[in-house]
């Protein structure tokens, strides 16, 4: 599985717009998306900062998903919200736990 990071700073009270968006748009559209694995958004208590995780099967999933228009047609959406423009990573998932996953283990 691979993870791409999105780090950003957020314009002052600008935070429950960026919240109405994700909800609203972003996290509909990337359910759509292939290889789509699940997604986390975290902010800094202050919400000046914002830091967005999505998970991919695959790195030609994630890359394909940038290379075709759609990540930045997501970013587009952030524009007058945030300051500068965002940063962008890729990691490889080398572990992942959940409560969930250990939920379904001791289901009979």
């Amino acid at each position: 599985m691979y993870a791409r990071v999105v780090n950003v700073s957020m314009k002052p009270h600008k935070s429950d717009e960026s919240l109405a968006i994700w909800q609203e748009s972003v996290v509909p559209a990337v359910k759509r998306q292939a290889g789509f694995k699940g997604l986390l958004v975290l902010a800094t208590p202050g919400r000046d900062k914002s830091m967005s995780v999505t998970l991919w099967e695959t790195e030609a999933d994630m890359k394909a998903n940038e290379s075709s228009g759609y990540f930045q047609e997501q970013v587009d959406k952030f524009a007058d919200l945030i300051g500068g423009r965002p940063i962008l990573e890729h990691y490889e998932v080398i572990l992942e736990a959940c409560v969930a996953d250990e939920r379904r283990q001791m289901t009979p």
